[in-house]
């Protein structure tokens, strides 16, 4: 039976024949979806205008109107009418009868009515009191009697709505956070609310909204697709349950996954989630240009009148390489050639979350259009901007999305859509698999100072639960998973070994710790056995705590931390005796000696700048390597002061330190004097590299005290003030007494800043300690470096004066 038989039959037979038809109209198991709704609809309008003929027989000045969903044409098989009887404020009484002709009928059949009688000024003040109501006259649409009084309605509404719209978007937002708040992420609920819930129909229908007041507009790409799937299983729901709910509760899952012809839940559970992140990255975009749009509205005024008139500049302010800052958004340079620069997209997002501001959905898209491949191995720049990316604090997650919303996410990473959007049939969990695990590396970034190598613990909290998208046990899965993408990032051997360990063993502590019998030795050392180090055991006591907060409430609580704690307390014991002694200093090269014989030869630093790029490979041609950065080796007299001069003049230009290694350096027979060594990887935060001689010049001026360091950089950061945007952890500094044998170790950790190994260095100089080596590593956004300082004679400090100098330390860099 086609549509124009169902409508028909309606006509003909009343009520009872509209029930029928709308009975077979559902029932029809080849029509479903949007041609389904569009079909209800009509068959709705169809009966409802017999009712308005029937009864509105010589009378003038009124309309039927259909609102809202039903107003849109998106009638679900439990959906509510939305009605509005429009009339020009004539014979009240026979309006009142119309209405009862038309009400009663729809109650009789069990229809569920919002009905509601007004003039067109009464319909106007009611919307400008009631956003509801406001929204829902938006998608007003004719049914039966005088059209020309709907249409001036509708016009009047749209107008009202356009010149309103500046005081009322501020207030939809603020009512859409308070709902979101109420009813949660769609995205993420194992039981979600389809419509009220962040991210559903009701999402969707404000960006219509937004878009009618012509301040901005939402993407459009993937929008109208989120919506029907959305209202596809809404209408099957409805369908399965017999009830107009909107909640997909757990025991209906299958049913309605069957109705649709999916798998499984899962698989409809995934579906639902996709459709939802795209309506909530739709909203957060759109919800952004519309405060940009207002703030540019209160400004422009005064600006001109400040201008005379002119048109106004829009500032721009650097964050990295090819990455500005426009209207509180990060957007491209416009020197950025993201067709020539694959690190781009890493390096855009590290600073947009370092810096807690949204990516540009311009800039989004134009990095995935254009973008080429990163080289296998990944470039050590790019390994660094992820793990910056990923050490960012809550920050991560808004940017991470941004990414995911254009592909480039499964683009940089392909095992990560397995993932994707993915179920946690756990009532302890309360995120998909890939959200959980950008939460665990949120919470582990709050550990960086707790690890010896806080980028293996941000990578590992990536990919702690990666297996789950494959069959089996998801830790063993995610082991090779781990390995192989390891390799690709760039990690060396050694660190793709322990990240497959933390991968594999992610859970070992917890469950060991609240299921095994800790006094019994052979727990211990099957523990110890199984991580192998203690630095491994360290990464894997921090992934414990960060995977469990990350899980959900009921996952973590002090008698659990206890239980951990004292099981790596016990393990720690067994693996003690494994613990490295202080590195052997390696011979000089024969660049290293010829700087340190000019140096002596001269009595002033000598340095020499290398750029350093990867091999070629099959994705990277050789005749376009991918550059590391620049190694600087710096060979000088020893003397006080060498360690702030070096760290102070490479701040100055603007060099951030990636690695550094300062070292005394044994000379040939014959030789004397004593010359330190610094070899160090450095890279320009933005623009070019300054010249060596200018370099050395400035460092000669440092040593001799006539350049303030200190001061110039005081003043550049007086005028480029640092932006707030993640609230790193604090810095802590410790003593290590047991690492070595010739000198007392000091470690701080911290969070990666211009000047950073400038202050450590003027602190450790006024401590009067000497620095005789120095090993300092900036892993993503955090700094871990080691000092092996002496007293004046060269033996280690004693233990007390240590702990004042590290106390002391530490106090500086919180100041």
């Amino acid at each position: 039976m086609t549509g124009t038989d169902v409508r028909k039959d309606a006509e003909d037979s009343g009520p009872s024949g509209y029930a029928a038809a709308r009975l077979r109209l559902l029932t029809e198991g080849a029509r479903s979806g949007p041609p389904r709704r569009t079909a209800l609809a009509e068959l709705t309008d169809d009966w409802l205008t017999g009712l308005f003929a029937a009864g509105a027989e010589g009378l003038r000045g009124v309309s039927l109107i259909a609102v809202g969903g039903y107003g849109r044409g998106e009638l679900s098989p439990r959906s509510d009418l939305d009605l509005l009887l429009l009339h020009d404020g004539g014979d009240s009484t026979a309006v009142a009868a119309l209405a009862d002709r038309i009400w009663y009928p729809v109650w009789d059949l069990g229809l569920a009515l919002d009905h509601s009688v007004r003039t067109p000024a009464e319909a106007r003040k009611t919307a400008g009191e009631d956003l509801k109501v406001q929204l829902g006259l938006l998608d007003a649409r004719h049914i039966a009697g005088d059209l020309g009084l709907t249409a001036g309605l509708r016009t009047a509404v749209l107008a009202d709505w356009r010149n309103q719209a500046p005081r009322r978007l501020p207030e939809l937002q603020e009512l859409s956070a308070e709902r979101a708040e109420r009813q949660g992420e769609l995205q993420y609920l194992l039981e979600p609310d389809l419509k009220e819930a962040r991210g559903g129909l009701r999402d969707a229908t404000i960006l219509r909204a937004v878009a009618a007041s012509w301040l901005a507009d939402a993407p459009r790409e993937g929008l109208d697709d989120a919506r029907r799937r959305l209202l596809d299983v809404r209408d099957a729901l409805h369908l399965t349950t017999g009830r107009a709910t909107d909640r997909l509760a757990l025991q209906e899952q299958d049913q309605v996954a069957a109705e649709l012809g999916l798998l499984d839940a899962d698989t409809l559970l995934r579906q639902v989630y996709e459709a939802a992140r795209v309506i909530s990255y739709a909203s957060d975009v759109t919800w952004r240009e519309v405060g940009r749009v207002l703030r540019s509205r209160a400004v422009r005024p005064r600006l001109r009148a400040m201008l005379g008139g002119g048109k106004p500049t829009t500032e721009r302010s650097p964050l990295a390489e090819g990455v500005v800052e426009q209207d509180g958004e990060v957007v491209l340079a416009r020197a950025a050639r993201p067709e020539r620069d694959p690190v781009l997209p890493l390096r855009a997002a590290a600073a947009a979350a370092q810096a807690g501001l949204p990516l540009s959905l311009h800039a989004v898209r134009r990095m995935a259009a254009t973008v080429r491949p990163l080289p296998t191995p990944w470039p050590a720049e790019a390994r660094e901007q992820l793990v910056t990316l990923l050490g960012s604090g809550s920050p991560t997650v808004d940017v991470w999305e941004a990414l995911e919303a254009e592909g480039l996410i499964t683009r940089l990473l392909p095992d990560w859509e397995r993932v994707r959007c993915r179920p946690q049939r756990n009532a302890v969990h309360i995120w998909t698999v890939d959200r959980h695990l950008i939460e665990t590396a949120v919470r582990a970034s709050e550990f960086t100072r707790r690890v010896h190598r806080p980028d293996l613990l941000l990578v590992a909290a990536l990919l702690h639960d990666i297996g789950k998208g494959w069959p089996g046990d998801h830790s063993v899965a995610g082991e090779i998973i781990a390995r192989d993408v390891a390799g690709r990032i760039g990690f060396d051997r050694d660190d793709v070994t322990v990240l497959a360990t933390l991968v594999r063993h992610h859970l070992l502590l917890v469950d060991t710790a609240t299921r095994r019998d800790l006094e019994d030795p052979a727990t211990v050392r099957s523990v110890a056995e199984a991580v192998g180090t203690q630095g491994t055991l360290e990464l894997l006591h921090a992934l414990t705590e960060a995977d469990a907060l990350a899980t959900g409430p009921a996952a973590w609580s002090s008698w659990r931390g206890s239980l951990v704690a004292d099981l790596v307390k016990r393990v720690a014991a067994v693996l003690a005796g494994d613990d490295p002694d202080e590195p052997e200093a390696t011979a000089p090269t024969a660049e290293q000696e010829r700087l340190a014989l000019e140096a002596i030869a001269t009595g002033s630093p000598v340095l020499a700048l290398r750029a350093q790029t990867e091999p070629p490979t099959e994705e990277q041609p050789a005749g376009d390597p991918e550059p590391l950065g620049v190694e600087l080796l710096i060979a000088v007299p020893d003397q006080p002061g060498v360690l702030p001069a070096v760290a102070g003049v490479l701040a100055m230009h603007r060099l951030t330190v990636r690695t550094a290694e300062l070292r005394a350096l044994d000379l040939p027979v014959g030789v004397e004097g004593s010359v330190l060594l610094l070899n160090w990887r450095v890279a320009a935060e933005y623009g070019s590299l300054p010249q060596a001689a200018r370099l050395r010049a400035d460092l000669v001026r440092a040593l001799d005290g006539s350049l303030d360091i200190a001061g110039r950089l005081a003043e550049r950061d007086a005028a480029y003030p640092r932006r707030r945007g993640v609230v790193a952890p604090p810095p802590r500094v410790s003593v290590h007494p047991a690492a070595s044998r010739l000198a007392t170790v000091i470690e701080v950790r911290a969070q990666d800043a211009p000047g950073l190994l400038f202050r450590i260095g003027r602190a450790l100089e006024d401590a009067s300690v000497r620095v005789r080596s120095a090993h300092v590593s900036t892993l993503g956004a955090n700094a871990v470096d080691a000092f092996y300082v002496t007293g004046p004679e060269g033996a280690p400090l004693p233990r007390e004066e240590a702990a004042s100098v590290a106390r002391k330390l530490e106090e500086t860099l919180r100041g």
